[in-house]
């Protein structure tokens, strides 16, 4: 759930067509998303599992990490638009094409790919997980429920503050890149705790 509570494309997207096409639409469009989740959580588990018998890697993937996470802090701070354009949105009308169209846009949504793998490295350095078959498809499994709760919840409560001064393009930007800037603290902190 955490790593899909920031307002974001798939959220905010399950909440959009909620509104304008009704819940169950929405409902569709998460269960496609929440499908891809399941195979991206998989893949990272199991490269998380690669990685913690390969410490050399981490190191490298922490830099590289650093980097993307302070460019995309800097893009939602200072270069993302506060007004989004007008888009064309053809008009659909099967309810599998909603659930193709929640696969779709989670398949190109490469990032919780690399964040379930720091997740999965992070609770396994806790001693809360181990890399056992077991333990990984019940992390897997609730990967995918806390994303489909998630999404649940914005499309059942959005409605309800979409005309709150907080939910403006403007402002989710900037929450956007102060979550990503933490995250670049805390990734910089331990790199330099490692050197």
């Amino acid at each position: 759930m955490i790593g899909v509570v920031p307002p974001g494309l798939l959220n905010m997207t399950a909440a959009k067509i909620s509104l304008k096409e009704g819940h169950v639409r929405g409902i569709v469009f998460s269960v496609g998303v929440c499908i891809i989740v399941l195979a991206q959580t998989y893949l990272a588990s199991i490269f998380a599992r690669y990685l913690s018998m390969h410490p050399e890697v981490v190191g490298v993937l922490r830099s590289v990490a650093l980097v993307i996470f302070i460019l995309i802090t800097i893009y939602f701070l200072f270069v993302a638009k506060s007004a989004p354009k007008q888009q064309i949105e053809p008009k659909i009308r099967s309810k599998h094409s909603r659930f193709f169209q929640g696969a779709f846009m989670s398949a190109i949504n490469v990032l919780p790919i690399p964040y379930q793998a720091y997740m999965s490295i992070t609770l396994a350095s806790f001693g809360w997980m181990s890399f056992e078959p077991t333990n990984i498809m019940a992390y897997v499994i609730g990967a995918g429920t806390g994303t489909f709760v998630t999404l649940y919840m914005y499309i059942f409560f959005f409605d309800k503050i979409k005309g709150k001064t907080f939910t403006s393009q403007k402002n989710m930007n900037r929450i956007i890149g102060g979550i990503t800037g933490i995250i670049s603290i805390v990734t910089l902190i331990n790199i330099i705790k490692d050197l």
